[in-house]
Protein backbone atom coordinates (compact mmCIF):
# COMPACT_ATOMS: atom_id res chain seq x y z
CA UNK A 1 0.00 0.00 0.00
CA UNK A 2 1.39 3.41 -0.97
CA UNK A 3 1.65 6.31 1.49
CA UNK A 4 -1.11 8.17 -0.36
CA UNK A 5 -3.41 5.12 -0.09
CA UNK A 6 -2.62 4.85 3.61
CA UNK A 7 -3.43 8.54 4.08
CA UNK A 8 -6.82 8.05 2.45
CA UNK A 9 -7.66 5.46 5.11
CA UNK A 10 -6.85 7.82 7.99
CA UNK A 11 -9.38 10.11 9.62
CA UNK A 12 -9.05 13.79 8.76
CA UNK A 13 -7.79 14.61 12.26
CA UNK A 14 -5.01 12.02 11.97
CA UNK A 15 -3.82 12.71 8.42
CA UNK A 16 -0.23 13.98 8.51
CA UNK A 17 2.62 13.95 6.03
CA UNK A 18 4.82 10.88 6.17
CA UNK A 19 8.10 10.18 4.42
CA UNK A 20 9.93 7.44 2.59
CA UNK A 21 12.06 6.93 5.70
CA UNK A 22 10.81 7.90 9.16
CA UNK A 23 13.48 8.04 11.85
CA UNK A 24 12.46 7.92 15.49
CA UNK A 25 14.98 9.83 17.60
CA UNK A 26 16.54 13.25 17.12
CA UNK A 27 19.91 12.51 18.70
CA UNK A 28 23.19 12.35 16.80
CA UNK A 29 22.57 8.85 15.45
CA UNK A 30 19.13 9.68 14.06
CA UNK A 31 20.19 13.09 12.75
CA UNK A 32 23.38 11.79 11.15
CA UNK A 33 21.48 8.99 9.42
CA UNK A 34 18.85 11.46 8.25
CA UNK A 35 21.55 13.75 6.88
CA UNK A 36 23.23 10.98 4.88
CA UNK A 37 19.86 9.81 3.54
CA UNK A 38 18.80 13.32 2.55
CA UNK A 39 22.21 13.88 0.97
CA UNK A 40 21.52 10.78 -1.15
CA UNK A 41 18.18 12.22 -2.25
CA UNK A 42 15.92 10.19 0.06
CA UNK A 43 12.74 11.73 1.49
CA UNK A 44 13.37 11.54 5.25
CA UNK A 45 11.57 12.70 8.39
CA UNK A 46 12.96 12.69 11.95
CA UNK A 47 10.51 12.51 14.86
CA UNK A 48 11.82 13.66 18.26
CA UNK A 49 9.72 13.51 21.42
CA UNK A 50 11.49 16.52 22.94
CA UNK A 51 14.20 18.83 21.61
CA UNK A 52 16.78 17.48 19.18
CA UNK A 53 20.01 16.59 20.95
CA UNK A 54 18.55 17.37 24.37
CA UNK A 55 19.43 13.93 25.75
CA UNK A 56 22.95 12.46 25.94
CA UNK A 57 23.77 13.51 22.35
CA UNK A 58 24.32 17.05 23.60
CA UNK A 59 25.58 16.02 27.03
CA UNK A 60 28.77 14.02 26.63
CA UNK A 61 32.53 14.38 26.53
CA UNK A 62 32.72 14.92 22.77
CA UNK A 63 35.32 12.20 22.18
CA UNK A 64 35.86 10.90 18.63
CA UNK A 65 38.18 7.95 19.25
CA UNK A 66 36.74 4.40 19.29
CA UNK A 67 39.36 1.88 18.10
CA UNK A 68 37.30 -1.04 19.44
CA UNK A 69 34.50 -0.41 16.93
CA UNK A 70 34.19 -1.90 13.42
CA UNK A 71 33.26 1.67 12.39
CA UNK A 72 36.56 3.08 13.70
CA UNK A 73 38.30 3.56 10.36
CA UNK A 74 35.33 5.39 8.90
CA UNK A 75 35.00 7.47 12.08
CA UNK A 76 38.61 8.58 11.67
CA UNK A 77 38.23 9.26 7.95
CA UNK A 78 35.13 11.40 8.31
CA UNK A 79 35.63 13.57 11.39
CA UNK A 80 38.33 15.86 9.92
CA UNK A 81 35.97 16.56 7.00
CA UNK A 82 32.67 16.96 8.85
CA UNK A 83 32.67 20.78 8.97
CA UNK A 84 33.09 20.85 5.20
CA UNK A 85 30.60 18.02 4.59
CA UNK A 86 27.89 19.53 6.78
CA UNK A 87 28.63 23.16 6.01
CA UNK A 88 28.51 24.11 9.69
CA UNK A 89 31.07 24.02 12.53
CA UNK A 90 31.38 21.04 14.86
CA UNK A 91 34.51 22.49 16.56
CA UNK A 92 36.35 19.26 15.84
CA UNK A 93 39.93 19.29 17.16
CA UNK A 94 42.39 16.50 16.21
CA UNK A 95 44.64 14.37 18.40
CA UNK A 96 44.14 13.16 21.94
CA UNK A 97 46.20 12.44 25.05
CA UNK A 98 45.47 9.80 27.65
CA UNK A 99 47.25 10.34 30.95
CA UNK A 100 48.10 7.58 33.43
CA UNK A 101 48.53 8.32 37.12
CA UNK A 102 50.17 4.94 37.87
CA UNK A 103 52.07 2.14 36.12
CA UNK A 104 48.93 0.00 36.31
CA UNK A 105 46.86 2.61 34.48
CA UNK A 106 49.59 3.00 31.86
CA UNK A 107 49.57 -0.74 31.15
CA UNK A 108 45.77 -0.81 31.03
CA UNK A 109 45.68 2.02 28.48
CA UNK A 110 48.45 0.35 26.47
CA UNK A 111 45.97 -2.34 25.42
CA UNK A 112 43.97 0.24 23.48
CA UNK A 113 47.22 1.62 22.07
CA UNK A 114 48.20 -1.79 20.69
CA UNK A 115 44.73 -2.17 19.16
CA UNK A 116 45.07 1.19 17.41
CA UNK A 117 48.59 0.48 16.19
CA UNK A 118 47.53 -2.87 14.76
CA UNK A 119 45.00 -0.95 12.68
CA UNK A 120 47.73 1.35 11.35
CA UNK A 121 47.25 4.39 13.57
CA UNK A 122 50.16 6.26 15.16
CA UNK A 123 50.51 6.53 18.94
CA UNK A 124 53.49 7.92 20.89
CA UNK A 125 54.38 6.95 24.45
CA UNK A 126 55.09 10.01 26.61
CA UNK A 127 57.02 10.33 29.85
CA UNK A 128 55.74 12.53 32.67
CA UNK A 129 57.54 15.66 31.50
CA UNK A 130 56.34 15.27 27.92
CA UNK A 131 52.78 14.93 29.21
CA UNK A 132 53.09 18.10 31.30
CA UNK A 133 54.48 20.01 28.31
CA UNK A 134 51.35 19.18 26.31
CA UNK A 135 48.95 19.29 29.26
CA UNK A 136 50.10 22.21 31.45
CA UNK A 137 47.24 21.68 33.91
CA UNK A 138 48.65 18.26 34.81
CA UNK A 139 50.86 18.03 37.88
CA UNK A 140 53.43 15.83 39.54
CA UNK A 141 50.84 13.08 39.96
CA UNK A 142 51.09 12.10 36.30
CA UNK A 143 53.10 8.94 35.64
CA UNK A 144 53.14 8.81 31.83
CA UNK A 145 50.78 8.97 28.88
CA UNK A 146 50.07 8.38 25.22
CA UNK A 147 49.63 10.85 22.39
CA UNK A 148 47.15 9.66 19.78
CA UNK A 149 47.88 11.16 16.36
CA UNK A 150 44.25 10.54 15.38
CA UNK A 151 40.86 10.85 16.99
CA UNK A 152 40.12 14.07 18.79
CA UNK A 153 37.00 15.74 20.08
CA UNK A 154 34.14 17.99 18.99
CA UNK A 155 31.45 20.13 20.58
CA UNK A 156 28.31 18.00 21.07
CA UNK A 157 25.91 20.96 20.97
CA UNK A 158 27.48 22.42 17.84
CA UNK A 159 27.53 19.01 16.17
CA UNK A 160 23.84 18.30 16.82
CA UNK A 161 23.03 21.74 15.45
CA UNK A 162 25.21 21.14 12.38
CA UNK A 163 23.48 17.84 11.59
CA UNK A 164 20.03 19.41 11.94
CA UNK A 165 20.84 22.43 9.78
CA UNK A 166 22.58 20.32 7.12
CA UNK A 167 19.56 18.00 7.07
CA UNK A 168 17.22 20.94 6.46
CA UNK A 169 19.49 22.28 3.72
CA UNK A 170 19.03 19.00 1.86
CA UNK A 171 15.28 18.92 2.16
CA UNK A 172 15.03 16.60 5.16
CA UNK A 173 12.55 17.32 7.91
CA UNK A 174 12.76 17.32 11.70
CA UNK A 175 9.67 17.46 13.87
CA UNK A 176 10.23 18.04 17.57
CA UNK A 177 7.82 17.46 20.46
CA UNK A 178 6.25 14.46 18.72
CA UNK A 179 5.87 11.40 20.95
CA UNK A 180 5.69 7.98 19.28
CA UNK A 181 2.94 5.77 20.72
CA UNK A 182 2.89 2.78 18.37
CA UNK A 183 2.99 1.49 14.81
CA UNK A 184 0.65 0.38 12.07
CA UNK A 185 1.64 -2.76 10.20
CA UNK A 186 0.61 -4.89 7.24
CA UNK A 187 2.13 -8.34 6.92
CA UNK A 188 5.88 -8.08 7.42
CA UNK A 189 5.98 -4.31 6.89
CA UNK A 190 5.65 -1.31 9.17
CA UNK A 191 3.28 1.03 7.35
CA UNK A 192 3.07 3.93 9.76
CA UNK A 193 4.34 5.48 12.97
CA UNK A 194 1.61 6.38 15.44
CA UNK A 195 2.20 9.54 17.47
CA UNK A 196 0.37 12.05 19.60
CA UNK A 197 0.26 14.23 16.46
CA UNK A 198 -1.22 11.58 14.17
CA UNK A 199 0.08 8.71 12.05
CA UNK A 200 3.13 9.24 9.84
CA UNK A 201 3.16 6.84 6.89
CA UNK A 202 6.47 5.38 5.77
CA UNK A 203 8.29 2.97 3.50
CA UNK A 204 11.02 2.28 6.09
CA UNK A 205 11.42 2.95 9.81
CA UNK A 206 14.61 3.47 11.80
CA UNK A 207 14.31 3.34 15.58
CA UNK A 208 17.30 5.27 16.98
CA UNK A 209 15.70 6.69 20.10
CA UNK A 210 18.49 6.18 22.62
CA UNK A 211 17.09 4.90 25.93
CA UNK A 212 13.62 4.61 24.35
CA UNK A 213 14.81 2.23 21.62
CA UNK A 214 14.14 -0.96 23.56
CA UNK A 215 10.62 0.04 24.54
CA UNK A 216 9.69 1.17 21.02
CA UNK A 217 11.18 -1.91 19.38
CA UNK A 218 9.24 -3.99 21.87
CA UNK A 219 6.00 -2.63 20.42
CA UNK A 220 6.99 -4.55 17.28
CA UNK A 221 7.96 -7.65 19.30
CA UNK A 222 11.67 -6.99 18.76
CA UNK A 223 13.62 -7.63 21.98
CA UNK A 224 16.66 -5.41 22.58
CA UNK A 225 18.31 -5.96 25.99
CA UNK A 226 19.03 -2.53 27.44
CA UNK A 227 19.48 -0.85 30.78
CA UNK A 228 19.57 2.92 31.14
CA UNK A 229 21.73 5.13 33.32
CA UNK A 230 22.18 8.78 34.16
CA UNK A 231 25.64 9.91 33.03
CA UNK A 232 26.98 13.01 34.78
CA UNK A 233 29.08 15.83 33.35
CA UNK A 234 30.60 18.92 34.98
CA UNK A 235 31.98 22.12 33.46
CA UNK A 236 34.53 24.41 35.11
CA UNK A 237 35.16 28.10 34.64
CA UNK A 238 37.48 28.94 31.71
CA UNK A 239 41.18 28.15 32.15
CA UNK A 240 44.24 28.86 29.95
CA UNK A 241 44.06 26.84 26.75
CA UNK A 242 46.32 23.79 26.57
CA UNK A 243 48.16 22.73 23.40
CA UNK A 244 45.94 19.63 23.20
CA UNK A 245 42.50 20.01 24.73
CA UNK A 246 41.40 16.41 24.28
CA UNK A 247 42.85 14.79 27.39
CA UNK A 248 41.46 12.01 29.55
CA UNK A 249 42.51 9.38 32.05
CA UNK A 250 41.69 7.94 35.47
CA UNK A 251 38.28 6.82 34.20
CA UNK A 252 37.35 10.32 33.03
CA UNK A 253 36.45 11.46 29.54
CA UNK A 254 36.01 14.96 28.22
CA UNK A 255 37.72 17.93 26.68
CA UNK A 256 38.75 21.53 27.10
CA UNK A 257 36.36 23.77 25.19
CA UNK A 258 37.51 26.55 22.89
CA UNK A 259 36.69 28.99 25.72
CA UNK A 260 38.93 27.07 28.10
CA UNK A 261 36.31 25.29 30.20
CA UNK A 262 37.02 21.73 31.31
CA UNK A 263 33.97 19.57 30.46
CA UNK A 264 34.29 16.10 32.00
CA UNK A 265 32.35 13.03 33.05
CA UNK A 266 32.93 9.37 33.72
CA UNK A 267 32.74 6.86 36.50
CA UNK A 268 29.85 5.17 38.26
CA UNK A 269 26.41 5.46 36.69
CA UNK A 270 23.10 5.86 38.44
CA UNK A 271 20.85 3.19 36.96
CA UNK A 272 17.36 4.54 36.34
CA UNK A 273 13.91 3.66 35.02
CA UNK A 274 13.90 6.03 32.05
CA UNK A 275 10.21 5.80 31.25
CA UNK A 276 9.30 7.37 34.56
CA UNK A 277 11.63 10.34 34.18
CA UNK A 278 10.82 13.74 32.64
CA UNK A 279 12.51 14.78 29.42
CA UNK A 280 13.88 18.04 30.82
CA UNK A 281 15.31 19.61 33.96
CA UNK A 282 16.80 16.41 35.33
CA UNK A 283 18.66 17.24 38.54
CA UNK A 284 22.29 16.30 38.93
CA UNK A 285 23.19 13.62 41.43
CA UNK A 286 25.96 13.54 44.08
CA UNK A 287 28.09 11.77 41.47
CA UNK A 288 28.97 15.19 40.09
CA UNK A 289 30.99 15.87 43.24
CA UNK A 290 32.93 12.66 42.70
CA UNK A 291 33.70 13.70 39.12
CA UNK A 292 34.90 17.15 40.26
CA UNK A 293 37.24 15.54 42.79
CA UNK A 294 38.76 13.25 40.16
CA UNK A 295 39.14 16.09 37.65
CA UNK A 296 41.17 17.93 40.30
CA UNK A 297 43.34 14.81 40.71
CA UNK A 298 43.86 14.52 36.96
CA UNK A 299 44.56 18.25 36.57
CA UNK A 300 46.05 19.44 39.90
CA UNK A 301 46.80 22.90 38.49
CA UNK A 302 43.10 23.32 37.82
CA UNK A 303 42.01 22.22 41.30
CA UNK A 304 41.14 25.81 42.20
CA UNK A 305 38.71 26.18 39.28
CA UNK A 306 35.04 26.62 40.09
CA UNK A 307 32.46 24.21 38.71
CA UNK A 308 30.00 26.54 36.99
CA UNK A 309 27.44 23.98 35.80
CA UNK A 310 26.64 20.30 35.62
CA UNK A 311 24.14 18.17 33.79
CA UNK A 312 22.92 14.62 33.38
CA UNK A 313 22.18 12.75 30.18
CA UNK A 314 20.43 9.40 29.97
CA UNK A 315 22.37 6.72 28.10
CA UNK A 316 21.39 3.19 27.15
CA UNK A 317 23.67 0.20 27.74
CA UNK A 318 23.65 -3.22 26.08
CA UNK A 319 24.90 -6.25 28.09
CA UNK A 320 28.31 -6.22 26.36
CA UNK A 321 28.61 -2.45 26.05
CA UNK A 322 28.60 -2.57 22.25
CA UNK A 323 26.15 -0.98 19.82
CA UNK A 324 23.36 -2.72 17.98
CA UNK A 325 22.86 -1.98 14.28
CA UNK A 326 20.47 -4.48 12.79
CA UNK A 327 17.44 -5.17 10.61
CA UNK A 328 15.56 -7.69 12.75
CA UNK A 329 13.16 -10.33 11.51
CA UNK A 330 10.39 -10.65 10.61
CA UNK A 331 10.19 -7.05 9.47
CA UNK A 332 11.15 -6.23 5.89
CA UNK A 333 11.50 -2.48 6.43
CA UNK A 334 12.69 -1.95 10.00
CA UNK A 335 16.16 -0.95 11.18
CA UNK A 336 17.16 -0.54 14.83
CA UNK A 337 20.16 1.28 16.26
CA UNK A 338 21.32 1.67 19.83
CA UNK A 339 24.85 2.87 20.55
CA UNK A 340 25.40 1.90 24.20
CA UNK A 341 27.03 5.17 25.24
CA UNK A 342 29.37 5.72 22.26
CA UNK A 343 26.92 7.34 19.86
CA UNK A 344 28.43 10.80 19.58
CA UNK A 345 31.94 10.02 18.39
CA UNK A 346 30.85 7.30 15.99
CA UNK A 347 27.91 9.31 14.62
CA UNK A 348 29.40 10.30 11.23
CA UNK A 349 30.26 6.67 10.48
CA UNK A 350 27.15 5.21 12.13
CA UNK A 351 24.85 7.47 10.16
CA UNK A 352 26.52 6.55 6.90
CA UNK A 353 26.39 2.84 7.75
CA UNK A 354 22.69 3.04 8.61
CA UNK A 355 22.01 4.96 5.41
CA UNK A 356 23.52 2.09 3.44
CA UNK A 357 21.62 -0.53 5.45
CA UNK A 358 18.34 1.27 4.78
CA UNK A 359 19.01 1.89 1.10
CA UNK A 360 20.93 -1.25 0.14
CA UNK A 361 20.56 -3.76 2.97
CA UNK A 362 24.29 -3.83 3.69
CA UNK A 363 27.26 -1.64 4.57
CA UNK A 364 30.16 -1.61 2.11
CA UNK A 365 32.87 -0.12 4.34
CA UNK A 366 32.58 -2.07 7.62
CA UNK A 367 31.63 -5.55 8.81
CA UNK A 368 28.60 -5.01 11.06
CA UNK A 369 28.02 -8.70 11.83
CA UNK A 370 29.25 -8.36 15.42
CA UNK A 371 26.63 -5.65 16.05
CA UNK A 372 23.59 -7.82 15.32
CA UNK A 373 20.99 -8.72 17.91
CA UNK A 374 21.59 -12.44 17.42
CA UNK A 375 24.61 -12.24 19.71
CA UNK A 376 22.21 -12.01 22.66
CA UNK A 377 20.31 -15.19 21.77
CA UNK A 378 21.61 -17.09 24.83
CA UNK A 379 21.50 -14.14 27.24
CA UNK A 380 20.48 -14.89 30.83
CA UNK A 381 17.00 -13.51 31.64
CA UNK A 382 18.36 -11.67 34.69
CA UNK A 383 21.53 -10.40 33.01
CA UNK A 384 21.00 -6.88 34.33
CA UNK A 385 20.72 -8.06 37.95
CA UNK A 386 23.80 -10.25 37.53
CA UNK A 387 25.78 -7.18 36.44
CA UNK A 388 24.33 -4.96 39.17
CA UNK A 389 22.62 -2.72 36.65
CA UNK A 390 19.33 -2.22 38.47
CA UNK A 391 17.95 1.04 39.87
CA UNK A 392 18.25 1.18 43.65
CA UNK A 393 14.50 0.97 44.18
CA UNK A 394 14.31 -2.15 41.95
CA UNK A 395 17.40 -3.81 43.40
CA UNK A 396 16.01 -3.34 46.92
CA UNK A 397 12.83 -5.32 46.16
Amino acid sequence: MSRSEQAERLGEDERVAGASVVIIGGGVTGLSTAFWLADAGVDVLVLERGVAGWEASGRNGGGCTHPQSPLFNEEQRLWPMMDQILGYPTEFQPKRIRMALSPQQFELYSRSVRNSQQQGFEVDALDAKEVRDLVPLAGDTVYAGHLYHFGGHANPHRTVQAYAWALADRGGRLRQHVAVTGFTTAGDRVTGVQTDKGIFSCDHVLIAAGPQTGRLAGLLDVAIPLRTARAEMIVTEPLPLMPIGGTDGAGLYGRQTLRGNLAYGGGPHEWVETEEMPTANRPSTPLAGNIAQRVAQLFPKAAHAKVIRSWAGIIENTPDGRPVLDQPEPWANLTVATMSGVGFGLSPATGRALMQLIMHGQCDFADLSTLRLERFAELEPDWDALQGWLPREVAAV
